[in-house]
């Protein structure tokens, strides 16, 4: 426990060391830009006291992956779970870093393979999120949580332009808990690096993203129900109280090295290149002082080359034999080990060619885009004496059309695997918002079709696959959604109508199942912000979910937050 201590010590000492570099980039940030254009002559200590503003002021945004529209920070940022990894609508096993579960109907809408282990996604940095930055100086931000059971977070962030045209950032995240009960202890390490270059006459740009994440989450399968633990006065530790799996281990509250004996292990990393070049017209903005190149595409090609790697792991060095036999199949455990593990293990490299075409040269945020992309996956299972290897040729299509006059927005895009494991998957995705009136505010409608194979692990061949193999039909999800934002009156509200067939679920604890008929979930959420009066604000979202026919899923009805 004193070395525990200690550490937490060192950390909140290393905070306070930082805190002294990064708080003078917090003022920044509320600066008023180019203030030495409303100052001229006086002594060199005016001057040098000028200097020193500019040099300390900050000009910094940043774009996404597949977004050429460039964002301010939020500098008014309203909601503190932003800061959160997991979100106001999922459910949790009450521990930091344990699964996590939406209570709002979400099936998958990607096509194509999925390995469909997603217990723990919210606590993975993702390839898509990562944000590119233009920053004027070097820009730095540090977070660090700290429950009353020791949980903690801490999140570190670093971007500068190496030169004016490429910028780099670097982004790591370490979530970790005791826990509350035994062999509930977490431990999550992230991080995530992104390079940015575009040459001199902007013709050339080079993304990098390298991302890892490694997750680590111990299994208690819940308290033994032998006693009434929960109210006995000899419990009232709640470390204390025996649980299902992973035996007595109640002194293991270290996070920085948590004892596992029954641990979900997680290791996800992605290494992905993007080069683009564009075929267009020049120009340039010519000053008293300096020459600004400019440059307006007409038809861009670009290359995305990336490679991963996925593995998972179900492990169990303290083998309950009564708890396998009671909730799960005989051949899962096996009297001469003493160990149980599952193991999936996957290797994927994508390879993607698509071409642009902008019909009006000084909007990029109009475009056409048509490509081809070539997936080959190597799987290895059942701790690596199984093995298969698959591809995926699939074509896929994209308009977007962001209008110069800020009025109208509207994206299409689609895919249809050809050939391959996944062949007959398919993506169709319409969406078109416009602004009405200041008064009416935003209208959005769309529509989204997909149809897909069901998740490798409810496949045979994957070691999560503990029941008998069956073969099974293709789901189809048909989205229809709208949604109107009053800024005005700041209030939003939006609505979706899912179709679905053919939708996969688990029953009984392992045995995969697959809704026969067709049923449809009606979702519609409110968000409402009302003034209380001074700076003091009342923000509050409402969701009603029905769900209509036969259909394998439990929804809350009426879900809030305030």
């Amino acid at each position: 426990m004193f070395r525990t201590k200690h550490r937490v010590f060192t950390w909140l000492i290393l905070l306070l060391i930082c805190t002294s570099q990064l708080h003078a980039q917090s003022g920044a940030m509320n600066r008023v830009r180019g203030m030495g254009s409303r100052f001229g002559g006086g002594g060199s200590g005016a001057g040098d006291s000028l200097l020193k503003r500019v040099d300390d002021s900050i000009t910094i945004s940043f774009r996404y992956l597949d977004s050429t529209r460039l964002q301010r920070f939020d500098t008014a940022r309203l909601d503190f779970s932003h800061f959160y990894p997991v979100p106001w609508q999922y459910k949790t096993l009450g521990n930091l870093g344990n699964a996590a579960e939406s209570m709002l109907f979400s099936p998958v809408l990607r096509p194509g393979w999925d390995h469909g282990l997603h217990a723990y996604d919210v606590y993975m940095l993702k390839p898509t999120d990562i944000r590119f930055y233009n920053t004027t100086n070097a820009y730095s931000e540090l977070g660090y949580l700290l429950g009353s059971r020791l949980e903690q977070m801490i999140h570190l962030l670093h971007t500068q332009n190496i030169r004016p045209n490429w910028n780099a950032s670097f982004q790591y995240r370490l979530t970790n808990s005791p826990g509350f009960f035994q062999n509930q202890a977490t431990n999550h390490n992230n991080y995530r690096f992104g390079s940015w270059y575009q040459s001199i006459n902007k013709r050339y740009q080079n993304i990098i993203i390298l991302v890892g994440n490694k997750l680590q989450s111990g299994e208690n399968g819940g308290i033994r129900t032998d006693g009434n633990y929960l109210d006995s006065s000899g419990y009232t530790e709640r470390l204390t109280i025996p649980t299902k799996l992973g035996g007595d281990n109640a002194g293991s509250s270290n996070f920085f090295n948590p004892v596992l004996n029954v641990a979900t292990r997680y290791t996800q990393a992605t290494y992905m290149m993007r080069q683009q070049y564009d075929i267009g017209q020049k120009d340039s903005i010519v000053t008293d002082t300096t020459v600004t190149p400019l440059f307006y595409p007409r038809l861009r090609l670009e290359h995305t080359i990336s490679y991963s790697t996925y593995k998972y792991r179900f492990e169990d060095a303290r083998v309950d034999t009564n708890f396998y036999k009671l909730n799960y199949p005989p051949g899962l455990y096996n009297s001469d080990t003493s160990r149980v593990t599952l193991h999936d293990f996957w290797k994927e490299l994508v390879n993607d060619f698509s071409i642009y075409q902008f019909p009006d040269a000084k909007n990029s945020q109009q475009f056409i885009k048509a490509g081809i992309t070539l997936q080959n996956l190597t799987g290895n299972f059942d701790t690596g004496t199984v093995g298969a290897k698959y591809h995926n040729l699939f074509l896929h299509g994209e308009y977007r059309n962001k209008t110069r006059n800020q009025k109208w927005d509207i994206g299409a895009h689609g895919n249809f695997y050809v050939r391959g494991l996944n062949a007959g998957d398919y993506n169709a995705f319409v969406s078109l918002r416009r602004f009405i009136s200041p008064k009416i505010g935003y209208l959005q409608v769309g529509f989204q079709n997909v149809n897909r194979t069901p998740s490798f692990n409810f496949d045979g061949m994957s070691s999560f696959m503990l029941a008998v193999p069956q073969r099974f039909n293709k789901e189809n999800t048909t989205n229809i959604f709208a949604s109107l934002d009053q800024p005005a009156i700041k209030l939003k509200l939006t609505g979706s109508y899912y179709l679905v067939s053919n939708y996969m679920y688990y029953e009984n604890y392992y045995q995969p199942a697959q809704a026969s008929g067709l049923f449809n979930v009606l979702s519609v959420t409110a968000e409402k912000q009302f003034r209380i009066g001074g700076k003091w604000n009342w923000r509050t979202w409402v969701v009603l979910q029905q769900k209509a026919g036969n259909a394998p899923v439990n929804l809350p009805l009426i879900l809030t937050r305030n």
